[in-house]
């Protein structure tokens, strides 16, 4: 047994594997897999093994897409049949709002290369007969798809790594990590049986590991306490029962017909696949409780729960609805077991936060789906630096450090029963909420504020009147909220709106090394004392990473803004760069004051008009004209009795201002400025509106347009690219050329809809790119998106069609920021 490695591997299911296989294949040749007990001894061994290709997220599909490819390969080279059936995957629909989902989830697959076929209910019914189908809309069959068994892919997978040299050990337990500087300690225990339960025996070794992968699946909160770190993957119980045999399906079977596919019926939240002539049917039913809060029993092992058939009584009535043959069936087995989830259903996957070299592969939800896909983009990160696809959306650091336990359970715990709900783009999830909220919380919510989720806080969606239903309003389509952003986007074009961005991300970096550090770190020219800046720091590939807005307070003084979503995420690479470069640069001091700074931006016409009549000043009427308040600058201003820091830019492209005050004078600031408003008709304008607005002045969002799959040059924003400075990524940058270019688009759409960001572009039948942001515009009265195309269709004026509601419809390229292109409004004087 080795005590030096690489990589060492913690955690021997099908994620675990995977990631050892690929670290493997990717040339690392010092791998080792560490197993607490045996190979599939955690959720693999109970799984059901399904392989389920519809995901809304891009970077899921991508994994997921992955894995069904390779588990076809396993056997040609590992001589295991990884006991994958082919058999494909029946999603039905019995609402035309259950098809409208599938169709945008559809053009999403697109994008990806996933295949698919649209099936009628008469084309189910004469295809597998004891399938009923007069209540369903239809279909969307996946042919490649199908089920595997989990035992027999994670040895496949464990053969294909030792013989690529890695070594598996089981029955070894890592107890204590301890970085030295240049690698990880991890002190690993051997264990024992003992009376039927595994438990930690005197005989200890330390293994030295330049790389850690944590893949412990339901452990994965005695992880984090052993890591000192916070992961929000907690288990949920998860039924599934096999029945007898179905005396109707044995006959199907034996006129030569083939398998049935796995059958979803996500209007009964279930699924059902063949096993042995019976049926197997898994659920995703409600107060599936969360299990393991604070970690697993030394008890608990390969074991399951008692059945709550209760529990799942409506979908076992569902299932013979849709199947009536298998009513006589009995019940043959069952498994109640543990799958780990995460608040948001994807997997967290990529560098924890806070640590040197610590990688985490956790809260799989669907493991043996994800397990392929997982170790191949992780081994990349981890090998070349970056992954081929954009892996942000399934970050760890995308939850910060202040998602406590029972966050993440109850989180989690509705995350299960919403695995079959509707997906709407617009979906807010009501559990555990509110949690983070601004101090002007109650008083927009008085005012009829419809809340989103951003990173914990609460902020403003949109505004609604009394008695309005968010849940009941959301859609596929153009939901019944899309009245009231088109009022609150109007508002801010022809007359004033006031936003919350408290969210944003805040750091202040000081210090002797401030200057040069932040030249080296990020692409643009650093502002002069007084004035902004929008500029990027980069991946080591070259790759946008954060978005930042930089203040300048003084000459080594710097205020930074980036996204409200990813705090903990732009927190982390900038921490770990200053540590990297302060040797060099001199002491560089940072600080995270996103809770001290609360913001709201005010903009539109008439925005100067509200400020003037509450700021204090000795000469008010100039205070805030363009020469002693130019765009692009900021100031310590005073409105009313509160100290303002304003900075003079608006996302929204209009004349306007972030004013970023203290957040224990929230509410007065609220108030002060809602009343200097009336007379001007100032609305409350929240951020679906907000994005509508920065798509028609083309302005990139990060997560959307931005991000590690496209540099700063292929999001076409060479104005705020340094060439002629050296900065981190530079070089890379350059290399890369341009492979894909973003563009602005007007949309001839339906009537009733508009793109949400997720769809296909196509240039006559080819399809040549995708949609990354969607949504309607007031300044133009039709869809607008932007997006990714090949270069040389990357011209304003090219016609282009995108998928929406499984039609194409007209699209032209327009140049970029198609309202107020000479940004004559944000400069406006007065």
């Amino acid at each position: 047994m080795k005590t030096q490695v690489k990589a060492l591997v913690v955690g021997g299911g099908a994620v675990g594997t995977s990631i050892a296989y690929h670290l493997a294949k990717a040339g690392w040749d010092d791998v080792m897999l560490l197993e607490r007990d045996e190979l599939t001894s955690g959720s693999t061994w109970h799984a059901a093994g399904l392989l389920p290709l519809f995901n809304m997220s891009f970077a899921t599909t991508h994994i997921h897409k992955y894995s069904v490819d390779f588990y076809k390969s396993l056997e040609a080279e590992t001589g295991l049949n990884a006991g994958f059936a082919v058999v494909g995957n029946l999603r039905m629909a019995q609402t035309q709002e259950r098809m409208d989902e599938f169709m945008l989830y559809a053009s999403t697959a697109e994008t990806c290369d996933v295949p698919y076929v649209w099936m009628t209910p008469d084309e189910i019914k004469a295809k597998w007969p004891l399938i009923r189908t007069e209540d369903l809309k239809g279909a969307l069959y996946h042919n490649t798809d199908g089920y595997i068994n989990p035992a027999d892919v994670t040895q496949a997978m464990a053969k294909g790594a030792r013989q690529r040299g890695v070594e598996i050990v089981r029955k070894w337990q890592a107890d204590a990590f301890h970085w030295n500087g240049d690698a990880w300690e991890v002190t690993c225990t051997k264990m024992v049986e003992k009376g039927g339960n595994l438990v930690p025996s005197d005989e200890q070794i330390v293994i030295t590991a330049e790389h850690v992968v944590t893949a412990s699946g339901n452990h994965a909160q005695t992880t984090a306490k052993k890591l000192g770190i916070k992961i929000p993957a907690i288990p949920v119980e998860h039924q599934f029962i096999v029945m007898d045999q179905d005396p109707a399906l044995v006959q199907f079977r034996s006129e030569g017909n083939v398998e049935h596919p796995v059958i979803r019926d996500a209007d009964a939240q279930s699924y059902v696949r063949e096993e042995r002539g019976g049926w197997i049917l898994g659920v995703y039913e409600k107060n599936a409780p969360a299990c393991f809060e604070y970690g697993v029993p030394d008890s608990f092992r390969a074991d399951l729960f008692p059945l709550d058939l209760e529990r799942i009584e409506e979908q076992y009535m569902a299932m013979i609805h849709r199947i009536p043959s298998c009513e006589e069936s009995g019940l043959k087995d069952d498994f109640n077991g543990p799958i780990c989830y995460t608040p948001d259903g994807n997997p967290l996957v990529g560098p924890a936060l806070g640590l040197r070299n610590m990688w985490l592969a956790e809260g799989f939800s669907f493991g043996i789906t994800a397990a392929g896909g997982t170790g191949y983009y992780l081994a990349q990160m981890m090998v070349d630096g970056e992954a081929e696809i954009d892996m942000a959306s399934l970050d760890p650091k995308r939850y910060g450090n202040w998602m406590t336990t029972e966050f993440a359970a109850r989180k989690n715990e509705e995350c299960y029963d919403h695995v079959y709900i509707l997906h709407h783009p617009d979906e807010e999830r009501p559990a555990c909420r509110p949690l983070r909220k601004s101090p002007a919380y109650d008083r927009q919510a008085t005012r009829g504020a419809q809340f989103g989720f951003v990173n914990g806080w609460e902020r403003p969606n949109y505004y609604a009147p009394a008695g309005f239903n968010d849940h009941d309003s959301r859609s596929f389509r153009r939901g019944g909220w899309w009245q009231y952003a088109v009022e609150e986007a109007k508002a801010i074009r022809e007359g004033v709106g006031l936003i919350d961005a408290t969210a944003f991300t805040k750091h202040r970096i000081t210090g002797a090394g401030a200057t040069a550090f932040l030249d080296w770190f990020t692409t643009n020219k650093l502002p002069r004392v007084g004035r902004i800046n929008l500029t990027y720091a980069l991946t080591a590939h070259g790759t946008t990473r954060t978005e930042y807005t930089i203040v300048r307070n003084g000459e080594n003084d710097y205020y930074l803004v980036s996204a409200g979503a990813w705090t903990a995420y732009d927190q982390d690479y900038l921490f770990k760069a200053i540590e990297d470069k302060e040797a060099e640069f001199g002491r560089i001091n940072a600080q995270d004051v996103t809770t001290q700074w609360g913001v709201f931006a005010i903009a539109g016409p008439k925005s100067r008009d509200v400020l003037a009549a509450v700021i204090k000043d000795a000469d008010p009427a100039t205070a805030l004209s363009n020469k002693r308040f130019p765009w692009l600058s900021a100031q310590k201003i005073e409105l009313g009795m509160c100290p303002v820091n304003a900075i003079r830019v608006a996302y929204t492209g209009e004349l306007g201002w972030e004013l970023h005050h203290p957040i224990e004078m929230q509410n007065y600031l609220f108030d002060l400025l809602e009343k200097a408003g009336e007379p001007h008709g100032m609305k409350l304008v929240g951020a679906r509106a907000q994005n509508w607005l920065r798509q028609e002045k083309s302005y990139r969002a990060f997560g959307n347009e931005l991000g590690r799959d496209a540099t700063p040059l292929e999001a076409d924003l060479p104005r705020f690219v340094d060439l002629s400075k050296d900065f981190h990524g530079k070089d890379t940058m350059l290399e890369k050329g341009i492979r894909s270019k973003c563009v602005t688009l007007l949309i001839d759409g339906p009537d009733d809809a508009d793109p949400w960001g997720r769809e296909a572009l196509y240039h006559g039948d080819t399809r040549v790119g995708r949609l990354t942001s969607g949504g309607y515009s007031v300044a133009f009265g039709k869809s607008i998106g932007m997006g990714y195309v090949k270069p040389e269709l990357a011209v304003v004026g090219t016609q282009l069609q995108v998928k929406m509601l499984d039609q194409l419809w007209p699209a032209v390229i327009v140049e970029d920021s198609p309202y107020d292109p000479q940004n004559a409004a944000i400069r406006a004087d007065g």
